[in-house]
């Protein structure tokens, strides 16, 4: 009842105030953690346009299915490779604003039979944009999404399949971002990911996120979207300023011993990004909420962020608050009245046009802000204060330290470091987590970096 509630409030004041972007000044963010805006990004964000949106899901859902078992169709105009192919003219168009310095690339490979879930071997085709960063030395940031669909069958390559929600929603939002990214120069390296065969077991993901992993690829960041489109839910509660993020907690292969004396069970890499992509989406994008779900997804279900977070890559995923399961997974139909479906008419543009703009607030921002700091935290003696030391980072011109208490999920207060790389905190580092940030003279911030104790 009372996020309901709050639901109403959210809607009521965007009504009053308008869903644009907020103006190029400082914002306090919730729980006291500043975040500012950079014009350059505000112009990115404004650029948004729900008319592509809908053009783009509309073009998606004419091929009739995107099911990985239609591959073999041959038809221009129907199935998974039509789509696909679709995709990479519009990222090719793209391309042609950029300088040349964004490639498109399929990511193809024979996938074998998995028991009980696949009939046959089959192609996978996942189609990706690269848009070369300024800095070799920077990482690369990835913004995903797949797809492929299905409908109540999920080899069922003969029936329609519209997939408008899961997941033209968020196809549309990585071309929108690309289309409005490309132009731009970022320190950073982005790739712009449209996977294949993510309903039979993110089979697309999970072969390019091994592969970046053999190339020696650093991904700093995964900001995958799956099921971004619509603002009502199946009890037609609406909530079209909500979207969830969900980030898992600590990945394979950390020692358990260190992460209890540390306190860090809930500040693992994908979690600071949840926390960054927060922070950001409310400077940028005021009008949204940002929920954080301390889950990898939703129960029975998954998503394309899972195969970077099985790599070692900090990964989150974005999905609307209120899913209605009616118009997910299932063949287009009337039951009872019912109307079943993953149908064009469902879908809230004006919805998946602010989540898109949460999407190039954090992506920009990642891409132009300085790389995060490499932090230890002193443990020689006992006190009552804390010393935390970091290594220079290229282009910050000064760092924030942010703390919070251990049972709080966010940070809660921040402290301008200036530009030093050493600072003892007034604070118990018993009692208080903390995490340093580096800021460029535009105000772009990284992530927060969690210490590691020495001695």
């Amino acid at each position: 009842m009372a996020r309901a509630g709050a639901s109403h409030l959210r809607t009521v004041l965007a009504l009053l105030l308008g869903a644009s972007v907020a103006a190029p000044v400082p914002l306090q963010a919730q729980h006291g953690a500043a975040a500012r805006t950079d014009p350059a990004v505000v112009a990115l964000v404004s650029a948004v346009s729900p008319a592509r949106l809908r053009s783009d899901d509309e073009h998606l859902v004419g091929f009739g299915t995107r099911n990985l078992f239609s591959e073999g169709l041959n038809d221009p105009k129907r199935g998974v490779y039509a789509a696909r192919d679709w995709i990479a003219s519009q990222f090719r168009a793209i391309a042609e604003t950029s300088g040349g310095r964004l490639s498109v690339a399929f990511d193809t490979f024979v996938q074998p039979v998995v028991p009980n879930r696949t009939p046959r071997a089959v192609e996978v085709s996942s189609v990706y944009a690269t848009l070369r960063g300024d800095d070799p030395a920077r990482g690369t940031y990835v913004m995903s999404s797949h797809y492929d669909s299905r409908n109540s069958e999920g080899n069922d390559a003969t029936r329609d399949a519209p997939g408008a929600d899961d997941n033209g929603s968020a196809v549309s939002a990585v071309l929108e971002a690309a289309r409005i990214m490309a132009p731009k120069h970022f320190a950073g390296t982005i790739v712009f990911a449209c996977f294949d065969g993510e309903e039979q077991g993110l089979f697309g993901s999970a072969h390019f996120a091994a592969k970046l992993k053999a190339d020696g690829v650093r991904v700093d960041a995964d900001l995958n979207n799956d099921i971004i489109g619509a603002s009502v839910g199946h009890d037609g509660v609406a909530a079209p300023y909500d979207v969830r993020v969900f980030s898992e907690a600590l990945p394979a292969g950390v020692d358990m011993r260190a992460i209890d004396v540390q306190g860090g069970e809930n500040d693992s890499p994908a979690r600071e990004l949840a926390r960054f992509a927060r922070e950001i989406g409310q400077a940028y994008v005021p009008s949204m909420h940002a929920e954080l779900i301390y889950r990898s997804d939703r129960f029975l279900r998954g998503g394309d962020q899972q195969s970077f977070a099985a790599q070692g890559f900090p990964a989150i995923r974005y999905v609307e608050a209120h899913e209605n399961f009616d118009h997910q997974h299932q063949t287009v139909r009337v039951e009872d009245g019912i109307q079943y479906g993953d149908l064009l008419q469902y879908l809230d543009f004006d919805y998946l046009a602010r989540v898109t703009q949460l999407n190039i607030a954090a992506l920009a921002t990642l891409a132009l802000a300085p790389a995060a700091p490499v932090v230890t935290m002193s443990v020689k003696k006992l006190g009552y204060d804390t010393t935390l030391s970091w290594d220079a980072v290229p282009t910050a011109v000064r760092y924030e330290v942010v703390s919070r208490r251990t049972d709080e999920p966010f940070w809660t207060d921040v402290k301008d470091a200036g530009a030093v790389t050493t600072v003892t905190i007034p604070l118990s580092k018993d009692d208080w987590l903390f995490g340093v940030r580096a800021v460029d003279a535009a105000g772009n911030v990284s992530v927060a970096a969690f210490p590691t104790p020495a001695r």
